[in-house]
């Protein structure tokens, strides 16, 4: 208390002597204070109407903001979608490119395929050609063989036709078969039974018959067709084959003799008979037959004189396939 008292003494000693300059600093202090106090007031004024101002601005650009990133979400999504569409058309793409790899290769092997079915065709088509030359060449032959048979036919008919005038006019009863030319003689003129010695009357008969028969087959004009003049001889069926067949090669080979010696043939007669003359022996491999289907023995005893053409054999096959292309198809 003591201290106290003392204080407000000193106190009120230096408040009577410094009074007026107290209130003075006083004054200046409370104004420089309301100054501050009205800067301060200001400052933060400006402060707060700034940070309204920024914080709407935030705002604003927060909306702003939130808006772009709702675009932009939305654009995502749409970047999602067209990435998602862009995968698919990724995928479809890739399998359109593997089926057109797959077609690639199935038109590579096509190709191939191609390419060797050109290298057959070529092939075909020259095994084709080849074969239609062959064929014009056997239709080139074909139609040479049919002339030659037209022209041997034509000759045979006319040989026929001249043996038949021929023997007519030398009063001779000799029959020639107008298909092939063939003159069946009686073998009872020529031989006795069992026998192959010609008889008179056989050999008569040869003189009158060959020169005649010769003098038409041994022509000129036939001379490139006759192939061969044969002489067979038949027997009936009485006996074995083996010596029928003895008995008609030797009465075949008789006559075959008896022509080539006939003093009436000239050498050139002879010797063209000598390349074209042949005897055969049929034995009874040949019989004739009456009309009620027996054995007509004395017919079947026979001397046959025959004449084949160069081409006949041809003429022969030629006429086999003819009559087989005829045939009706079961």
């Amino acid at each position: 208390m003591a201290r106290q008292r003392i204080h407000n003494r000193r106190a009120a000693r230096g408040s009577v002597g410094g009074g007026a300059s107290w209130i003075s600093y006083s004054d200046m202090m409370a104004a420089l204070l309301l100054i501050f106090v009205l800067i301060l007031t200001y400052s933060l004024y400006q402060y707060f109407s700034m940070l309204e101002t920024k914080t709407r601005e935030l705002d604003e650009q927060t909306i702003r903001l939130n808006l772009a990133q709702d675009a932009l979400d939305e654009k995502e999504k749409t970047l999602i979608i067209i990435q998602t569409d862009l995968d698919n058309l990724q995928s479809t793409l890739n399998a359109k490119e593997e089926e057109l790899d797959q077609a690639n290769a199935v038109l590579i092997s096509k190709e191939q395929e191609l390419t060797a079915l050109q290298s057959v065709l070529a092939l075909k088509q020259q095994d084709l050609d080849a074969a239609t030359a062959r064929l014009e060449e056997q239709q080139l032959a074909l139609t040479t063989q049919a002339r030659r048979i037209d022209d041997l036919v034509g000759i045979r008919t006319t040989m026929i036709r001249d043996l038949s005038t021929s023997l007519a006019a030398a009063n001779m009863k000799a029959t020639v078969d107008p298909n092939n030319g063939d003159i069946v003689l009686d073998s009872s003129v020529f031989f006795e039974s069992g026998r192959s010695t010609i008889k008179e009357e056989g050999q008569q008969l040869l003189n009158r018959f060959i020169p005649v028969y010769l003098d038409v087959l041994l022509r000129d004009k036939y001379a490139d067709y006759l192939g061969e003049i044969i002489i067979e001889g038949h027997t009936d069926s009485t006996g074995t084959y083996e010596n029928n067949l003895k008995l008609s090669q030797d009465r075949a080979l008789q006559v075959a003799l008896y022509c080539l010696n006939m003093p009436s043939l000239t050498r050139d007669q002879k010797v063209r008979l000598q390349q074209i003359l042949t005897a055969k022996g049929r034995s009874y491999s040949d019989l004739v037959y009456n009309a009620w289907g027996q054995e007509d023995a004395d017919a079947s005893r026979r001397v046959e004189f025959k004449f084949s053409l160069k081409d006949s054999e041809m003429i022969d096959e030629m006429n086999r396939i003819l009559s087989s292309q005829e045939e009706p198809i079961p």
